[in-house]
C-alpha cells in the first residue's frame, strides 16, 4: 500500500473515532470532551514535519467530523451543531497541542506523558479563559470568582480529555505504527 493510500486510510478511520466519540460522549456531561482530537494534535506533533503536512491530520479529523456533526444537526438527528460561534478559537488550541508534540517529537515515554498532560490542560485552561472573557456577565462575573466558577465548570471536560488523551494516544500510535510496519507496537517517533 503506497504512502497516500496509507495516509488516507489513517485519515478516515481517525475522523471515525472522532466522530464517533462526539456522537456518542458529546452529548452528555458526564462524558462529553472524551475525544482523541487532542491525541490526533499531539501525534501529528510528535510524528510529522512540516513539510508533511503537520496541521493537516488534526484539522481534517476535527473539521471532517465537525462537518459530520453539523449534518446531523441540521437533519434533526443531533442535538447540537458541529458548527458554532467561536469555534475557530478551538482550532487554535488544537495547532497549539500539535506544536507541543512536534517540540517534545515525542521521543521518550516521558516526553509522551508529559505531552498527555500538557496538552489537555493548556487547552483547559485557555479555553476556559476564553469563555469567561466572552460569556455575559450573567452567567460569569468578570472576577476572579467568576473565573473560578467557570474553570470549576470546566472540570468534567478537563477529566475527561485527560482521560481521552492517555487513552487514544496510545492507540493511535499502534495503529499508525501497524498500518506503516504492519507492526503494532508502540513506537514514539518515525
Amino acid at each position: 500500500m503506497n504512502s497516500a493510500i496509507k495516509f488516507s486510510l489513517f485519515t478516515l478511520i481517525l475522523v471515525a473515532l472522532t466522530t464517533a466519540c462526539k456522537f456518542f460522549f458529546g452529548p452528555a456531561i458526564a462524558f462529553s470532551g472524551f475525544s482523541p482530537v487532542l491525541a490526533i494534535a499531539l501525534f501529528a506533533g510528535y510524528v510529522y514535519t512540516k513539510k508533511e503536512g503537520l496541521f493537516l491530520l488534526p484539522l481534517l479529523s476535527l473539521l471532517l467530523s465537525d462537518l459530520f456533526i453539523q449534518t446531523l444537526y441540521q437533519q434533526g438527528v443531533f442535538e447540537y451543531p458541529g458548527f458554532y460561534g467561536g469555534q475557530w478559537k478551538n482550532y487554535l488550541l488544537l495547532l497549539s497541542a500539535t506544536l507541543l508534540g512536534g517540540l517534545l517529537r515525542g521521543r521518550s515515554y516521558r516526553s509522551l506523558t508529559f505531552g498527555a498532560v500538557a496538552a489537555p490542560t493548556f487547552f483547559f485552561i485557555l479555553s476556559n479563559f476564553m469563555v469567561w472573557l466572552s460569556a455575559a456577565e450573567t452567567i460569569y462575573a468578570k472576577t476572579f470568582g467568576g473565573l473560578m466558577t467557570c474553570y470549576t465548570a470546566g472540570l468534567p471536560f478537563y477529566r475527561n480529555s485527560l482521560i481521552g488523551t492517555f487513552v487514544f494516544l496510545p492507540l493511535i500510535l499502534v495503529l499508525f505504527n501497524y498500518l506503516e510496519r504492519r507492526k503494532a507496537v508502540l513506537v514514539l517517533a518515525r
